[in-house]
């Protein structure tokens, strides 16, 4: 009995180039900001949030739980509505960053694999994972790691 190689084509679109689809820009609601990342996007007009739990939020004052956030290296560009990343913006049928070459390291690093949303359904609304972090921006287990 001859093994036949398993069929690898549907992985054929994972990782490839930016087809400036908008995809991920739009349907991820924040990503991880580092250094001085936070105040560089609050400069030019994005929105800027920690995680904070409604526990949290009833314990400690907002200030305190922000300062807190910023220590642990918890700070997010936030996409508060449904249209996506608010430097996202649409030319000639492609969707483009205006801020490209001043994007933050958690955008330059991210590879597109949802060309064909194949992924999309494991990762939903958070891009981190995509990073090897989870939610809260620590590494992810090995062991339980979707990936």
């Amino acid at each position: 009995m001859t093994l036949n190689p398993p069929d690898h084509d549907h992985l054929k679109t994972l990782l490839q180039e930016c087809r400036q689809c908008g995809t991920c820009c739009r349907k991820y609601k924040k990503v991880l900001l580092q250094g001085d990342e936070p105040e560089f996007i609050k400069k030019m007009g994005g929105h800027v949030g920690v995680d904070a739990t409604l526990r949290e939020l009833r314990e400690k004052p907002l200030e305190q739980l922000i300062e807190e956030n910023k220590q642990k290296g918890k700070v997010y560009m936030i996409h508060p509505d449904d249209k996506g990343c608010i430097f996202l913006e649409r030319r000639n049928g492609l969707y483009r960053c205006k801020i490209y070459n001043y994007r933050p390291l958690s955008c330059k690093g991210f590879r597109c694999n949802l060309a064909d949303n194949s992924f999309l359904s494991l990762f939903a609304t958070d891009s981190i994972h995509l990073l090897g972090q989870d939610r809260f921006g620590l590494p992810l287990d090995k062991k339980n790691s979707p990936i």
